[in-house]
């Protein structure tokens, strides 16, 4: 039976770098895909990608409690992770690594306590990731400005996670992170 890592952290944090580094190494993960309402874009496929459900499915699915958690970002494009497919990759004696936000990765662990290690990755600073985000040259300055506002709130939930990982150093921070999970697994 597998086991379950969860990574939360505002944008811009090196989140997504950490868990790709991870999914690399011999740890025997596999990354949870989510379900979205949303369309596909360009060349995403359903069930690689995102699960593809109509806002339809998607409530019909919440109604039914198929979901470990989930959350409307805009009306009727909604997010979540599907009990059903987190199941599966742990009955055939994978580990499952997740890219949450922060609610629903305190809602995953939540659901799977013992089993689920929940890290949150802090940036180094609210000012370093304000130059992380203008450094991507990819956002306007009120999506930035957003996306700070946001990250303030999300670092108040930071003692929430077992393990808080400062990302003030990338290479460092995927060395913890590697050596973090390797210990949890092997529990």
């Amino acid at each position: 039976m597998g086991k379950i890592i969860i990574f939360s952290a505002p944008s811009g944090s090196g989140k997504t770098t950490i868990i790709k580094s991870l999914l690399e190494k011999d740890l025997n993960l596999v990354f949870s895909v989510s379900a979205t309402s949303r369309l596909p874009r360009g060349k995403e496929e359903h069930g690689k990608d995102y699960f593809f459900l109509t806002p339809e499915e998607f409530k019909s699915r919440i109604q039914n409690g198929d979901f470990l958690e989930y959350e409307e970002v805009y009306q009727d494009k909604f997010y979540g992770t599907l009990k059903e497919h987190v199941e599966n990759i742990l009955n055939h004696g994978k580990n499952v690594i997740f890219d949450v936000d922060v609610v629903g990765g305190l809602n995953i662990k939540k659901y799977y306590q013992e089993r689920a290690l929940a890290i949150f990755v802090q940036p180094p600073g609210i000012k370093a990731l304000e130059e992380r985000l203008k450094g991507r040259g990819t956002d306007s300055e009120e999506v930035i400005q957003a996306r700070i506002d946001k990250a303030a709130y999300e670092l108040t939930f930071a003692p929430r996670f077992d393990v808080v990982l400062i990302n003030d150093n990338l290479r460092e921070a995927q060395e913890k992170a590697y050596k973090i999970v390797k210990e949890f697994l092997e529990q």
